[in-house]
Formats: structure tokens, C-alpha cells, sequence
């Protein structure tokens, strides 16, 4: 958790390697570098705050499109948010009615200032922000559920 991505990513070889640590999280600093930090360099999860921050102000400004928030096991899972638009194919439907695929879920559902535990009964409104987990193979589909394109 340094300020240096070459500091991180020989942190997280010897935490791995030497010390036996099960599971090692570590910080990018350069955007550039995220392609370094996977499982040759000891690292499970790589945190990037620049790309956190740009999620976190894309989330804020966009209303209809998909933003990724946070990628798990090397992007082979997404916690993504739409915040759904007047014309979404998904506002006014329960979820169990929008027929997710089996890799993905909803996780939440934000509705003002409250969070809605999603359920298959919960509907879904204009204005809601949907978080989903879902896989590589299902995002294209997941899209197309809630923003329709």
C-alpha cells in the first residue's frame, strides 16, 4: 500500500512467496500499471484508486449507462451500476419478470436515500441505482436488461 507501483508489486511477491499470505490486496497507483498486478506477482485483488474515482464520478453524472464499479478475480467478476433511465426496458418490472442470467445478480438497489435488499418480488423505478455482480460472459446481457441497449 505504498505510493509506488514497483514497491507494491515486489511487496506482494514476497507476502505471497515467502511469508505464505493467503490472500494479498494490492494498490495501484498508475493506471498504466493495472496489467502487472494479477496472480504472477502475488497479488489476488488489485486495488486502483484513480480507477475508483473515475468510476465513482462516472456513476454520479450518468443516468441510462452501465458503469463498472469493481472487478473481482482478475475481471472474471464485475459489480457494475446502472441508474435506471425513464426509458429503461427494466422500470416498472419485478426483478424476477427481467430474467437475469444464472451468473449475474442483483445485490442491491438504492431508492432515494434508503437501500432496497432486492428480492424476485422488488420492482424496479425510474431514478433507481442497480448494483449487479455479474460475469464477463453475462454483462452484454445484463446491459440489455436494464438500459436496453
Amino acid at each position: 500500500m505504498t505510493g509506488d507501483d514497483e514497491d507494491n508489486l515486489v511487496i506482494s511477491l514476497l507476502a505471497k512467496q515467502e511469508f505464505a499470505v493467503p490472500r494479498v490486496v494490492a494498490r495501484v497507483n498508475n493506471p498504466k500499471n493495472q496489467w502487472l498486478f494479477d496472480e504472477s506477482w502475488g497479488v489476488d485483488v488489485a486495488v486502483s484508486t484513480p480507477h475508483l474515482l473515475t468510476a465513482l464520478v462516472e456513476e454520479a453524472v450518468s443516468v441510462g449507462t452501465l458503469v463498472r464499479l469493481l472487478s473481482f478475480e482478475g475481471g472474471r467478476a464485475t459489480l457494475i451500476e446502472v441508474t435506471l433511465a425513464p426509458d429503461s426496458p427494466a422500470a416498472g418490472h419485478e426483478i424476477v419478470e427481467l430474467d437475469f442470467p444464472r451468473d449475474s445478480t442483483v445485490v442491491a438497489v438504492l431508492r432515494g436515500d434508503r437501500v432496497v435488499v432486492p428480492r424476485g418480488d422488488t420492482s424496479l423505478q425510474v431514478g433507481d441505482e442497480v448494483l449487479v455482480l455479474v460475469t464477463a460472459e453475462s454483462i452484454d446481457e445484463v446491459r440489455a436488461i436494464l438500459t436496453g441497449s
